[in-house]
């Protein structure tokens, strides 16, 4: 990857919806070799896919938590099953795996607090393998959906 394959996905990041004609023009390179470039980074997997990104709160989804958990056993199939379940709930925008503890840090979007405590209640605590769950309120989001530091 050298520095055009950079700029050309820097100016993914800011618009996604840049024509191959346009991104050309912004990292100075003719349609073709763009083209081609764009390409070889979609099958190489530095680029995953292409979507909007819209505005939660917006939509109704304006409760934003973020829960610890600490599992019971760190065995591998705990933690598989615990971590197919997860992907299973589509209020989980974010599960990741820590080091240390707690084991698991989850980002929950919700409608409000009892829609929250509902999905507390009903789903996350009955995940497998869950020991204990702690979870903590976003007051406000300074940096989200940042792209990345290329």
């Amino acid at each position: 990857m050298d520095s055009t394959d950079r700029k050309i996905l820097a100016e993914l990041q800011h618009d996604g919806r840049l024509t191959v004609t346009e991104l050309a023009d912004r990292v100075r390179l003719s349609i073709s070799p763009c083209h081609r470039r764009l390409r070889a980074l979609e099958q190489s997997g530095a680029i995953r896919g292409y979507r909007a990104v819209l505005d939660a709160p917006t939509l109704g989804l304006a409760f934003e938590a973020l829960v610890f958990v600490t599992m019971h056993s760190s065995d591998r199939a705990t933690l598989d099953a615990f971590e197919s379940a997860v992907v299973d709930i589509p209020h989980v925008l974010q599960a990741q795996r820590l080091f240390g503890d707690p084991d698991y840090l989850l980002r929950v979007l919700a409608r409000d607090l009892p829609a929250f405590q509902e999905l507390y209640d009903e789903q996350l605590a009955t995940l497998p393998g869950v020991q204990r769950l702690s979870s903590t309120l976003v007051m406000k989001s300074i940096a989200d959906d940042r792209p990345l530091p290329l």
